[in-house]
C-alpha cells in the first residue's frame, strides 16, 4: 500500500509541480487520462463500432463534406505553421539548441498557445479515419493509419504539459508544413476523377513524411552530443517517435509502391512471355495451314496412303 501511495504522490508531484504552470488550467491539460480516453474511444470507433454500424449500409457519398473538411485542414495547418514562424522558427529560434521559455513573455505565451492548438488539431484529424469508415474504405484504415492518428494526441499532450515551446516545437512546425501539402492533395482528390488524373505525385507525400521524420530524428538527437538547457527525457521522447513513425511509413511505402511496382513488372513480364508462346505456336501452325490450302499437304497424305496400300 505504501508503494502505491508513493507512486500516486510521485504522479501528483510530476503533474502539479514539475509541469508548465502556465498551461495547467487550459482545456484537457490537468490530466493525461481524458486524452487517453479519447484516443482509445477513437480506436474502438474506427476498428469495431464504425465497421459494425456500416455492415448493412451503403457507403456514404461525402464529396462535399470532404472538400470542406480538407479545405479547413489546409487553412488550419497554414495558420499553425505561421504561428510557429511568429513564435520563433526561422527568426529568433536556434536550430542547434533552443531552451523552453517558461515566462509570461507575449512571444513565449504565443508559442505555448500554438502548441495547444497543434495538440487540438490531432483530434480533428480523427475525421480522416471516420470518413474512411463511413465510405467503407477499410483498406485505408491500416495499422499505420490507426497507430499514427491514435497516439499523436497523447504524444503531443506531454509536450504541451511540460515543454510548450523550444527545441521540440521543430517537429510541430515541420509537421504542419507537411500537412499543408498533404491536405492540399486530399482536397484536390476530393473533386473526383477529373482532377485525380493529375495527382501523379501521391507516393511523394509518403516520401515527404519520411524525410520529415529523418529531420526530426537528427534535430532531436543532436542534443545528446551538445550541452543544451532542454529536458533530456523529451529528446528521447521526440527522437524515438520519429524512429517509430519512420519505420511505419517506410514499411507502408515498400508495401504500397515498391512491392506493388515489382508485382506489376512481374505480371507484365509473364504477359509478354505468354504472348511470345502464343505467337510461336501460331508460327508453327501457319506452314501446315498454308500447305493444306494449296493442296501440297493433302497430296503428301494421299501419296503416303497409296504407298501403304501398295505394300500390302
Amino acid at each position: 500500500m505504501e508503494y502505491i501511495n508513493r507512486i500516486v504522490d510521485g504522479y501528483h508531484d510530476l503533474m502539479d509541480n514539475q509541469s508548465d504552470q502556465r498551461v495547467k488550467d487550459w482545456p484537457l491539460m490537468s490530466s493525461p487520462f481524458p486524452t487517453l480516453a479519447i484516443c482509445l474511444t477513437y480506436v474502438f470507433i474506427v476498428k469495431v463500432l464504425g465497421p459494425k454500424l456500416m455492415e448493412n449500409r451503403k457507403p456514404f457519398e461525402l464529396k462535399t463534406v470532404l472538400i470542406w473538411y480538407n479545405l479547413f485542414q489546409v487553412i488550419f495547418s497554414c495558420w499553425l505553421f505561421s504561428e510557429s514562424i511568429a513564435g520563433g522558427w526561422f527568426t529568433s529560434y536556434s536550430f542547434r539548441c533552443q531552451p523552453v521559455d517558461y515566462s509570461n513573455n507575449p512571444k513565449a505565451l504565443r508559442i505555448a498557445q500554438g502548441c495547444w492548438w497543434y495538440y487540438f488539431s490531432k483530434f480533428t484529424e480523427f475525421f480522416d479515419t471516420i470518413f474512411f469508415v463511413m465510405r467503407k474504405k477499410y483498406d485505408h484504415v491500416s495499422k499505420l493509419h490507426v497507430i499514427h492518428h491514435g497516439i499523436m494526441p497523447m504524444s503531443v499532450w506531454f509536450g504541451v504539459k511540460f515543454t510548450p515551446g523550444g527545441h521540440s516545437t521543430f517537429f510541430g512546425m515541420l509537421n504542419t508544413f507537411v500537412h499543408i501539402v498533404m491536405y492540399s492533395y486530399y482536397l484536390l482528390a476530393a473533386f473526383g476523377p477529373q482532377v485525380q488524373k493529375y495527382l501523379w505525385w501521391k507516393k511523394y507525400l509518403t516520401a515527404l513524411q519520411m524525410v520529415q521524420f529523418v529531420l526530426v530524428f537528427v534535430h532531436a538527437f543532436q542534443l545528446l552530443f551538445i550541452d543544451c538547457d532542454y529536458p533530456r527525457a523529451f529528446v528521447w521522447w521526440i527522437g524515438m517517435h520519429a524512429v517509430l513513425f519512420y519505420y511505419l511509413f517506410s514499411d507502408f511505402y515498400k508495401q504500397a509502391y515498391i512491392k506493388k511496382a515489382k508485382k506489376l513488372k512481374a505480371k507484365e513480364k509473364i504477359e509478354v512471355e505468354l504472348s511470345k508462346i502464343d505467337y510461336e505456336s501460331k508460327e508453327r501452325k501457319l506452314p501446315l495451314l498454308n500447305g493444306f490450302s494449296n493442296g501440297s499437304a493433302l497430296g503428301d497424305v494421299r501419296q503416303r496412303m497409296a504407298g501403304a496400300v501398295a505394300s500390302q
